[in-house]
C-alpha cells in the first residue's frame, strides 16, 4: 500500500493511494476549493470520477472515519488533555413538528436538560447563539452542546425521542 502527493501547477494538489488489493484512489484538491475523487479498480482501464464541493468532501471524510451516521444528526465529542475528565459533545438535531412554534426560553432547554442551543440553521441561514425568544420551525437544524447525559436528557425531554 503506497501513497504520495503531487503538485499540479495552476490546478492544485493530487494525493494518490494504492490499496492492498491494487485499487488506486486519487483525490485532487483544486485551487477553486472544489475536489475530485478518482477510483481505478485493479485491472480496469479507466478511472471513475466524482466532483465534490468542499462541504461534500468534508462529509465524505467524516463518513470514511465513521464520524457521521445521519446528515441531520451529527455529533462530535471534544476531550481536553489538561481536563481528562471533561468530555463535551456538540450534536445536531432536526426540529420536528413537535418543536414548531416553541421558543427556547419557554422550553427551558438548559434548565430541563443541561444542554445549550448554540446555533440554529434555517433554510441556509445560521443563527449563532439564538436568544431565549428564538422560535423553532419544523426543519430547523439545531446545534446543541453539553455532556453526553445532557444530550440524552435533551433528546428525551425536549425532542421526545
Amino acid at each position: 500500500m503506497g501513497e504520495r502527493s503531487v503538485e499540479l501547477p495552476g490546478l492544485g494538489t493530487k494525493f494518490e493511494l494504492e490499496t492492498e488489493k491494487g485499487d488506486k484512489i486519487a483525490i485532487v484538491f483544486l485551487n477553486s476549493g472544489h475536489n475530485q475523487l478518482y477510483l481505478q479498480e485493479k485491472g480496469k482501464d479507466l478511472p471513475q470520477v466524482a466532483n465534490l464541493s468542499p462541504t461534500e468532501a468534508r462529509r465524505l471524510g467524516s463518513v470514511l472515519t465513521g464520524a457521521v451516521i445521519e446528515a441531520e444528526k451529527e455529533a462530535v465529542e471534544i476531550g481536553f488533555s489538561a481536563l481528562s475528565d471533561m468530555r463535551i459533545r456538540v450534536h445536531t438535531y432536526l426540529a420536528r413538528k413537535n418543536l414548531a412554534g416553541k421558543r427556547i426560553g419557554d422550553l427551558q432547554v438548559r434548565t430541563r436538560s443541561g444542554a445549550t442551543v448554540i446555533a440554529v440553521s434555517r433554510k441556509g441561514k445560521n443563527v449563532i447563539n439564538p436568544p431565549p425568544s428564538f422560535t423553532f420551525e419544523e426543519g430547523d437544524i439545531l446545534v446543541i452542546i453539553g455532556e453526553s447525559e445532557h444530550l440524552r436528557v435533551f433528546e428525551k425531554e425536549i425532542l421526545g425521542i
